[in-house]
């Protein structure tokens, strides 16, 4: 048979001595009459275990957090790269032109000049 805890303590966490002073001042502060130390023990121990579980949660939250901002600036350097790349390409645009002006600068010369020193 299993050796299971004697109080419903979570195993698995550390719980500081702040969050159980923390804990017992709360069970303190809403025990009612007649009710025995025992009890209010109890009663802080589910505290802990919820604050113990709040914590958890708030870690995991933050891992979260921190890993989809490390992706978000992973893809917005990415993209910089990319528009670095056409930016850098952009120079050479006016090159693709070239051609097509000197083939009017020719057509200019050859015809229609001609017709007009007449």
């Amino acid at each position: 048979m299993a050796d299971w805890p004697k109080d419903n303590r979570v195993t698995d966490v550390k719980i500081s001595e702040q969050t159980h002073a923390e804990a017992m001042k709360i069970a303190r502060s809403t025990q009612r009459p007649g009710q025995t130390k025992e009890q209010t023990k109890l009663i802080a121990q589910g505290i802990e275990k919820g604050i113990a579980e709040y914590k958890k949660q708030q870690k995991v939250k933050a891992r979260e957090r921190d890993k989809q901002r490390k992706k978000d600036l992973r893809a917005k350097a990415t993209s910089e790269d990319v528009v670095e790349s056409t930016a850098g390409k952009k120079p050479y645009q006016w090159l693709y032109w070239l051609p097509w002006l000197g083939m009017a600068v020719t057509v200019f010369y050859f015809a229609v000049l001609p017709q007009l020193s007449q």
